[in-house]
């Protein structure tokens, strides 16, 4: 088995729920840690969520809200195990305001 650590970036998140990442079939995915930074010229909040195919998506982070020019480190010290197919998306109430970084350990 493979451990492949990997860094997922999206950047001008708006509006729109986007996927930042999907775990590749026949690997499991753990989440190591979620950084969201506001590029807008005003507060924004935001959201996270884990989208599954096979049973309930659910919200992982909502409204957060994140000031002019700062970032939000989210899941300090925590884990995510995530399975084949579930993506891990983000969503702001601005428009191209959020660039969202995912640091992942896949298992493959």
């Amino acid at each position: 088995m493979a451990n492949t650590f990997k860094l997922r970036t999206k950047a001008n998140v708006g509006v729109t729920t986007t996927a930042v990442y999907t775990v590749p079939a026949a690997t499991t995915t753990t989440v190591i840690g979620i950084t969201l930074a506001n590029t807008s010229g005003s507060s924004i909040n935001v959201g996270v969520g884990v989208s599954r195919v096979s049973s309930d998506s659910v919200r992982l982070l909502k409204d957060a809200p994140i000031p002019q020019g700062s970032t939000l480190e989210f899941m300090q010290g925590n884990k995510i195990v995530l399975e084949a197919t579930d993506t891990i998306t983000v969503v702001s109430d601005t428009a191209s305001s959020l660039d969202a970084s995912i640091t992942i350990l896949e298992l493959s």
